[in-house]
């Protein structure tokens, strides 16, 4: 007659195949763990640079030697950036933030319209509009350059935020983005609208709206983006010192016949703290936006 054994009791020679699966998950969390941390410092380096050398006097940013910080740091280098009559930095700030913020908002509101119009309205040749606008992201932007510089120069627009603002307000690929959302939101909800009497325009801007609030965060996320970082257009557009956005005046720092290092990366790190905040506000919903415009169907 065999002993009973109590619950919990290991009978001796066995081994416990559990143990080693969970060690190896911990091992495998530790090195993920590990990974990531210097993955995240390797990307706060160029941060850490530019503080570090915007801080500095300009003996300290081309010293041999190198120290983590300099032992004074000039916070009054940020005050000389914007009182530098060579670089209206503070205007500069100011275009940028118009046009992204013009940018962003028509970009929403015409692609939106578009994609909802080719994903929701009936007619022909929706199919074949849909593959016009996609072969419109086939075609390099070098090539659109210079007929759009010359209707913008016809009209009168150069130096002004009309000649920056205007031919950037559609996106071919967020109309894409848009259009793929829009394709699998549910026609209930729109059956409902039409029931009330709605049509498609207040279909669109009562219910269809409210409920996209993630892909137009994300969609304006990445045109904000876009707009502050473009550089080519504003150059050629805004030729006068008012005109100029932020990326322009950085630029002026590096073609000047003396080159001010420590303006130079204090305009740099000022010039990233926008986007870094609108990155930081609204990073959840990039992933969610694209995950829920089906860009993977």
């Amino acid at each position: 007659m065999t002993a009973s054994r109590r619950p919990g009791t290991r009978h001796p020679g066995t081994r416990n195949d559990n143990r080693p699966d969970e060690a190896l998950v911990r091992v495998g969390r530790a090195l993920r763990r590990v990974i990531l941390a210097a993955l995240a410092l390797l990307f706060l380096v160029p941060f850490y640079l530019l503080v570090r050398n915007g801080l500095a006097a300009e003996q300290d940013i081309t010293s041999p030697g190198w120290t983590f910080f300099p032992s004074t740091l000039h916070w009054s280098n940020v005050r000389e950036l914007f009182d530098d009559p060579a670089v209206p930095m503070a205007r500069s700030l100011l275009n940028s933030a118009l046009i992204a913020l013009a940018t962003t908002l028509g970009t929403l509101l015409f692609a939106s319209l578009a994609g909802y119009g080719l994903a929701r309205i009936p007619y022909r040749f929706a199919n074949q509009v849909f593959y016009a606008v996609i072969g419109t992201l086939m075609v390099p932007a070098a090539v659109t350059f210079v007929p759009s510089f010359v209707l913008v120069s016809s009209l009168g627009w150069v130096s002004s935020l009309r000649g920056l603002i205007i031919p950037t307000l559609f996106s071919g690929f967020a109309c894409f983005i848009f259009r793929q959302f829009f394709t699998g939101f549910p026609r209930e909800l729109e059956d409902a609208a039409r029931v009330d009497g709605l049509g498609y325009w207040r279909t669109y801007w009562r219910i269809v709206v409210p409920n996209a609030r993630p892909v137009f965060a994300a969609v304006g996320t990445i045109v904000f983006i876009g707009a502050w970082n473009s550089f080519l257009w504003p150059l050629v557009i805004g030729q006068d010192r008012d005109a100029w956005t932020v990326q322009v005046a950085l630029s002026t720092f590096t073609t000047a016949q003396v080159v001010n290092l420590h303006e130079l990366f204090v305009a740099a790190a000022v010039s990233i703290v926008p986007l870094v905040l609108v990155f930081l506000l609204l990073q959840r919903y990039i992933v969610a936006g694209v995950e829920r415009s089906g860009i993977d169907d």
